[in-house]
């Protein structure tokens, strides 16, 4: 990792304050002035220096890189500014490849009566096309949301913010700190082990998202994201009546899904029991 030099970015424009780090819009000076979103970091410092977590996420993070996946924002650089002392804290830079609009606000600015059902399955293939890669080399995103799918101005899809993901054993019991509420799967509530399954559940409800343009499952606390999962199931209702427009949906859909469904149902149902 450099040391982050005066010459290295030009003037830095706040583009989004999260959990896990503030993004900025900057000009990489050092490279004709390109335009790179650059992520400031602040890493605990331990008796040895850096925790050996965060070498592993930025480990992580360069692995990601040397595919140059389409669907995967591409890491530039890292580079590390000033140590706090009195914080005992350690600022890291992440310099990342700029793109100027999330999902949400892709899915903000599209005129009504929204997105064609064409777009959207275009926009669905890049994103699982991403997490596919991901989870082939043993990633778990574990905080798909809109705000963390970028989309460029020619619509290509690319996967961004990587603060919560992990390196995945099966069977996985890790914090409940995973995925925002409403795109948590029902083991991710629950407290129980899981898996990929996580991000392909967060895929599901982005996707209904895409034809709802609203949330799926708009929970306000952890139970209330439980009602709202399971009552459309017993109150009897359909995908149709729960996303409008969704026949090209059903048509991409595997043909056994309601039996995947039904089990996991039956599963949280066992668990929902014990406990």
């Amino acid at each position: 990792m450099d040391n982050i030099p005066p010459e290295k970015c030009g003037a830095m424009r706040l583009r989004v304050a999260g959990a896990y780090g503030t993004v900025y819009k900057a000009k990489d000076l050092s490279n004709n002035g390109m335009i790179v979103a650059l992520k400031k970091v602040r890493v605990p410092l331990t008796d040895d220096g850096v925790p050996m977590s965060t070498l592993r996420e930025i480990s992580l993070l360069k692995q990601l890189d040397t595919y140059e996946h389409p669907n995967i924002v591409r890491l530039l650089d890292i580079c590390h500014g000033q140590r706090l002392e009195r914080e005992q804290q350690l600022v890291l830079f992440l310099v990342f490849e700029h793109v100027d609009q999330d999902l949400a606000c892709y899915l903000e600015r599209c005129p009504d009566p929204g997105l064609p059902p064409t777009r959207i399955k275009h926009l669905v293939f890049q994103i699982l096309s991403g997490v596919d890669f991901l989870h082939s080399h043993r990633i778990i995103h574990r905080d798909l949301k809109p705000q963390n799918i970028l989309v460029t101005n020619t619509g290509i899809v690319k996967l961004a913010d990587f603060g919560l993901a992990k390196t995945y054993d099966f069977e996985m019991r890790l914090t409940s700190v995973v995925v925002t509420l409403w795109y948590r799967a029902p083991e991710v509530l629950l407290g129980q082990p899981y898996a990929t399954s996580v991000d392909i559940w967060a895929c599901g409800c982005i996707m209904a998202e895409l034809f709802r343009r609203a949330p799926l499952f708009n929970g306000s606390s952890e139970g209330d994201q439980l009602d709202k999962i399971f009552q459309p199931a017993t109150r009897g209702e359909t995908t149709g009546t729960m996303v409008p427009d969704s026949g090209l949906l059903i048509a991409w859909a595997r043909r056994d899904l309601d039996s995947q469904v039904l089990k996991k149902m039956q599963k949280v149902k066992k668990i929902q029991n014990k406990t």
